[in-house]
């Protein structure tokens, strides 16, 4: 993932899998179409990336993924910018293993990214 971010939560005992799906609720409701797999080895996957105009000239072949890893009461939150996969349950060990595995983004694209991804870490943040 391009430009990563991770945030650590301690003794919060929380349900991982029910907080991966109130995030997918909270992403579908602001217009991200979501992909989910649970049987990752390295923890929980969810790819989000929005639909539109502006998406489409930008390169529609990016979204977000969002990694939870660790257990109920020791858990972090990997959220970053990386490459659309189709199956995400075939590729997701492979492709969240190697840190730097996707395209450069311009600097427009970065900016936005950046904007998005901390829009979305504040709303994952809230679930928790």
């Amino acid at each position: 993932m391009i430009s990563e971010k991770i945030v650590s939560f301690h003794d919060k005992n929380k349900d991982l899998n029910q907080l991966a799906q109130q995030i997918i609720t909270t992403l579908d409701a602001d217009g991200y179409k979501t992909q989910l797999t649970t049987n990752s080895p390295t923890g929980i996957i969810i790819q989000a990336k929005k639909a539109g105009i502006l998406r489409d000239i930008i390169t529609a072949d990016r979204a977000f993924t969002i990694m939870i890893t660790g257990d109920s009461n020791n858990f972090a939150i990997h959220i970053g910018i990386g490459k659309w996969v189709q199956n995400i349950a075939v590729a997701a060990a492979e492709a969240l293993l190697l840190s730097v595995l996707f395209l450069a983004i311009d600097i427009p694209e970065m900016l936005w990214t950046k904007h998005v991804e901390n829009e979305v870490l504040k709303k994952i943040i809230q679930l928790i």
